[in-house]
């Protein structure tokens, strides 16, 4: 059983304690699932997740704030079960996040149906040239008179190819750079939106090379003002980037949950291996590690959760710290298992694949350096 300390500390309250008690409940009876058709097990995934009620946290209604402690609890938990469980809840609430915090009273009728898991949503950010850099985006969207024209093309993207609903960047020009992208609502089923590759990974999950070619969409597809877009997606990876570490903490505490089993239960030269004070100071190393992270991680959701506008530096912070330290761990624990460790299904050898992508997605690594430098360089 995974150490549930932190649930008593004073970022959370109890209706999330109560919430991980049902979470857990939920997560034994229903996870792990099998991955072999990963489609097959996203779709299943989204549509239980939502039956049951958890893809209700995903999104808010009008007036009211994503609560972004419920967010991180929820990922961290499903993580620590099943990598695939996560990404399907996660990506419900990154693509539909723009439509959360931005929609209008029409646009937000896709809400009902993503957190009921009827409708499956992505979040089209990433292009083959601009993946980091947001300002570089070169898919275009010109007013057409009566709406908007995409072309360009889109990678990497979660979900690409199973979405129902994408969440599109494209440039309208009303600036250079940053200030001259908007955000737009498109069907997955609109004319002219192609998936050209499917993307295969370490870790499967649904991947997609898009091409938009000549796609049109009404006016009122338009999230927010033309030209906002980069503050949209900005806004969007500000309240679920300190989940990204969530999800991290989750994959670091299953693997030191494995290593204390392995170290309890293996006999090296005729005593448990945790009578090794090398592997101790390993554990020791594993355990630090979680603790440090899961505070980063909490601070930064109760920060937001407690109305601070903007999280930048507390969000880069937590997911930096937890997704690299979580990688660290992981390896640790391949290490402690030994030929075990690297035997294709082990659960160490799952969360070792399933770990590397945080450190790249929604910020890589060496990018939220560069944010937390500048953020402490302003001095906020």
């Amino acid at each position: 059983m995974a150490d549930r300390s932190f649930l008593s500390w004073p970022f959370l309250d109890d209706r999330h304690r109560d919430l991980a008690d049902r979470l857990e409940e939920w997560c034994t009876a229903n996870l792990p699932v099998d991955h072999t058709d990963v489609d097959g097990a996203c779709r299943d995934l989204v549509r239980r997740l939502g039956g049951d009620g958890w893809l209700a946290h995903t999104a808010a209604d009008a007036g009211d704030r994503l609560d972004v402690r419920t967010l991180c609890l929820i990922r961290e938990t499903l993580a620590r079960h099943d990598g695939l469980a996560d990404f399907a809840f996660a990506m419900q609430g990154l693509g539909a996040g723009a439509i959360t915090l931005f929609g209008t009273d029409e646009q937000r009728a896709w809400l009902d149906e993503t957190r009921a898991g009827r409708a499956i949503a992505a979040f089209a950010l990433s292009e083959p040239r601009s993946g980091s850099d947001v300002a570089g985006i070169e898919t275009t969207a010109p007013p057409t008179g009566d709406g908007w024209r995409l072309d360009g093309e889109k990678t990497w993207i979660s979900n690409g190819g199973i979405a129902d609903l994408y969440v599109v960047f494209a440039r309208t020009g009303e600036a250079p750079g940053a200030r001259g992208l908007s955000a737009f609502v498109v069907p997955g089923d609109v004319d002219g939106l192609e998936v050209v590759e499917r993307l295969e990974t370490m870790a499967p999950h649904p991947l997609a090379r898009l091409r938009f070619d000549g796609v049109s969409v009404p006016a009122d597809a338009l999230i927010g003002d033309a030209g906002a877009g980069f503050r949209i997606a900005m806004s969007v990876l500000d309240v679920f980037r300190a989940s990204v570490g969530a999800a991290a903490l989750g994959f670091a505490r299953r693997a030191l949950d494995e290593s204390l089993a392995r170290a309890r239960d293996r006999v090296l030269f005729g005593a448990p291996l945790a009578d090794l004070q090398m592997v101790q100071g390993h554990l020791a190393d594993m355990a630090l590690a979680v603790d440090s992270a899961a505070l980063l991680v909490y601070r930064a959701a109760w920060t937001k959760d407690s109305g601070a506008a903007r999280v930048t530096r507390e969000a880069a912070m937590a997911k930096l710290f937890a997704t690299d330290e979580a990688q660290k761990v992981i390896d640790a624990a391949v290490q402690l298992h030994g030929g075990d460790g690297v035997r294709v299904g082990s659960v160490v050898e799952q969360l070792y694949r399933e770990i590397r992508a945080l450190r790249i997605y929604e910020g890589a690594s060496d990018v939220q350096k560069v944010v937390i430098a500048r953020q402490v360089l302003a001095g906020g």
